[in-house]
């Protein structure tokens, strides 16, 4: 193993200094595979003089984001996180048989030893995608993919089931994947996988950077089908369900999930000048227990229902503004000893309904309910901006706020968790090569916020992030 992935230790931890002088070679040994060709604008595919067939992309992202006034129990008040991504694409499809692989490392440096970091943020040097696939023309209007090994996936709206963009790490399944496409949009896919659990968990090995292989386990199964019909009322109609089976192992207790989540999307997609809708609605029941713990034995009734609801119009103007009114319900746990009601949502990333994750992300798909309106434009070619304000409450007084992990249990603190802003800056700094993504989020708390017991009282959260892209 090269010298630039061992573990430098002073008084048993790495340094800080060592730890990122480590990515970065890391970072910068990838960028040299592209070669100076690459740095000024060409395709690392084309700089390597590589055949049509084979498609090779990479990418470096570097985060700095800094919160202060934190909304969770038990977690640093004011924290700084230096986060690395480095993504490596390799891909050959030789006709009907494709065989490809996809390198994903993600670092982070200069948290606190209390910070909220985790397996989101970190997951050191891993082999997210390694597959081969076989695609066939089924007919002149319709074709297929077959894959199987490790891959990502997105489907449908990705609120279930996506490959994360935002956050540092992602979401990795093994196991096998068919897509049909047809005419007009219509698609099926149907999956069978076991999903990758990101190791280490533990907090010195995240702390670390620590490189430990994913693993999949027969023990979690997640599987099901999408079904997408376009010219439908205007758009396209998606009807979906998931299952996902979870048992304990020896080294891993769980909460033993058996879920089904039935679904059904109506969207039409913006376009200058006529409105556009987002309807989505999920179902869920099955089983599982309430917590991990041991002791835990007692299999409840699962009952919980998601609904997202958006509608916008984008103005035939210069900068293409986009105004548009959105409205999401999750539901949370009753306290029911006999039925569980909390929304699982899945595998779906949430930064595109809900503002940054990383260090901020309190609202997720789960005991929220909440209303806004957002306001996206295009000023140029090469940029984008978006701000929106949401109003945010809990559906269940009895749980925790969506992923704040502030809870009352006596239902004492009202429902109102506060309001929140965002805004985003998106834009190339040289076409296809780099570019910059920086945002503001700030949470005024709401009642629930400041007067459940474990609330902190830390005041209104403020947050910011800078990416740097350099894609090549």
């Amino acid at each position: 193993m090269p010298d630039i992935f061992r573990a430098t230790r002073r008084n048993g931890r790495r340094t800080p200094f060592l730890r990122a002088r480590r990515s970065v070679a890391m970072g910068l040994t990838a960028l040299a595979l592209s070669g100076a060709p690459a740095m000024a604008g060409t395709a690392l595919h084309d700089a390597l003089g590589a055949p049509d067939e084979l498609t090779i992309k990479g990418m470096v992202r570097s985060r700095v984001e800094g919160i202060d006034g934190q909304f969770r129990p038990n977690m640093a008040e004011s924290d700084f996180l230096w986060s690395l991504k480095t993504t490596l694409l390799v891909d050959y499809d030789g006709g009907p048989l494709r065989i490809g692989g996809e390198l994903w490392d993600a670092r982070g440096y200069g948290e606190k030893q209390s910070s909220s970091a985790g397996t989101s943020e970190i997951n050191a040097l891993e082999l997210i995608q390694a597959y081969v696939g076989f695609d066939v023309a089924l007919s002149d209007k319709a074709n297929a993919a077959l894959t199987a090994g490790r891959f990502t996936m997105d489907i449908g709206s990705r609120r279930l089931v996506g490959r994360q963009t935002f956050r540092n790490t992602t979401n990795g399944f093994t196991g096998a994947n068919l897509v049909v496409n047809g005419k007009g949009g219509d698609r099926l896919v149907l999956f069978w996988t076991l999903p990758q659990i990101r190791l280490p968990e533990d907090h010195d090995g995240i702390f670390d950077n620590g490189v430990k292989w994913d693993k999949e386990s027969s023990a979690l199964q997640f599987f099901g089908g999408s079904l997408t019909k376009g010219g439908v009322l205007g758009g396209t109609l998606e009807l979906y369900a998931y299952g996902l089976k979870e048992e304990d192992r020896a080294d891993r207790l769980t909460r033993n999930r058996r879920l089904w989540t039935p679904g059904l999307r109506a969207w039409r997609k913006p376009r200058a000048g006529q409105v556009d809708y987002d309807l989505e609605a999920a179902y869920q029941f099955g089983k599982t227990r309430a917590t991990t713990r041991a002791t835990d034995l007692t299999d409840m009734n699962v009952s919980a229902w998601l609904v997202h609801a958006e509608a916008g119009r984008t103005w035939p103007a210069k900068w293409q503004p986009r105004l548009s009114v959105d409205f999401d319900l999750a539901t949370g746990d009753k306290g029911n000893a006999r039925s569980y009601n909390r929304f699982d949502t899945l595998y779906g990333p949430r930064r595109f309904d809900f503002g940054p994750t990383g260090l901020y992300g309190p609202v997720h798909r789960y005991n929220v309910v909440s209303g806004g309106v957002r306001l996206e434009a295009k000023p140029g070619k090469s940029s984008d901006v978006m701000a929106m304000y949401r109003a945010l409450w809990l559906e269940s007084k009895a749980d925790s706020f969506s992923a704040t992990n502030v809870k009352d249990g006596a239902g004492d603190s009202g429902r109102f968790a506060g309001h929140q802003f965002e805004a985003r800056l998106r834009r190339w700094l040289i076409p296809d090569l780099l570019r910059v993504d920086t945002g503001l989020a700030y949470l005024v708390k709401g009642r629930f916020l400041t007067d459940a017991a474990n609330a902190p009282r830390t005041g209104d959260t403020r947050y910011g992030y800078v990416d740097l892209y350099l894609e090549f």
